[in-house]
């Protein structure tokens, strides 16, 4: 299947990021994509609590997820929307950092919401406390896409092995990591997180990215595709646009039967 990742700079304007988000899809379909994936908070990116609760929906209105919809309807692809800021009914307020895959009739088959908050100090100057903002989700999710079973996670997920192994198990061969990365963690980190959960999982791993300046925080870019083997197959660098692949799932069974690691794991007692 030939997949297309974009790669955007949103802001904290839905119906701003909207049109971008809608072109490039067109533009990664034209170029043969079936199945296209866009960043981590598609929808809005570097605003503050109360501007979230101002310009924020729930999924069944959410603009972006009812238009990205109709458009992979209209192009009979699939998308997986990398993630929305949408709200809930919890008693605190937060939010869901959630994911969505629509298949080519504009149905929504599958939901996953981020798991692991980033919370961490970076630096002195680089705080993140995403969970003052963001409920934790529970539940790990693959989706069936014909030959693709596509594993589902976002971001800072990347760096909990665990549930990687748990999604390469449950059946994926292909494993989504929509992001909005760090400047500082991105360049220290992530090929190499990247490149290790597809080692040791025997997936594709791809993460579309946002990038660039939102105002009150940046983002890395370098939108990437990695190997079942872990080779880095692209780069995508810092400019806003697309790149598509053609992913060949035989690659996986090969690197599986070369080191059956999923197979080989064995029960062990906690120290």
């Amino acid at each position: 299947m030939r997949v297309g990742l974009v790669q955007l700079s949103g802001s904290s304007d839905p119906v701003a990021n909207l049109p971008k988000t809608m072109e490039l899809i067109a533009k990664a379909a034209h170029d043969g994509a079936a199945f296209v994936l866009t960043p981590e908070v598609t929808n809005i990116i570097g605003a503050n609590r109360a501007k979230q609760d101002a310009v924020l929906s729930h999924e069944a209105d959410d603009i972006t997820l009812t238009a990205l919809r109709r458009q992979a309807s209209a192009l009979n692809i699939w998308i997986l929307i990398g993630s929305l800021a949408v709200k809930t009914d919890d008693a605190d307020g937060r939010f869901a950092n959630r994911s969505f895959l629509i298949d080519p009739t504009g149905t929504v088959r599958a939901r996953y919401d981020k798991i692991h908050m980033f919370d961490v100090q970076v630096s002195e100057t680089e705080v993140y406390r995403e969970s003052q903002n963001y409920r934790p989700g529970e539940k790990a999710s693959v989706a069936g896409m014909g030959e693709i079973d596509l594993g589902m996670s976002i971001c800072y997920d990347i760096r909990f092995p665990h549930l990687y192994r748990d999604l390469a198990m449950a059946g994926a061969n292909v494993i989504a990591v929509p992001a909005a990365m760090s400047p500082v963690t991105g360049p220290a980190h992530i090929e190499t997180l990247l490149r290790a959960r597809a080692i040791e999982t025997g997936c594709y791993m791809l993460m579309p990215s946002q990038t660039g300046d939102h105002g009150t925080r940046s983002t890395w870019g370098h939108s990437m595709a990695v190997s079942p083997w872990g080779e880095l197959l692209f780069d995508m660098g810092t400019d806003v646009g697309f790149r598509c692949l053609d992913l060949d799932l035989n690659a996986v069974k090969e690197a599986r039967a070369k080191i059956p690691s999923l197979m080989n794991a064995q029960p062990y007692q906690s120290p």
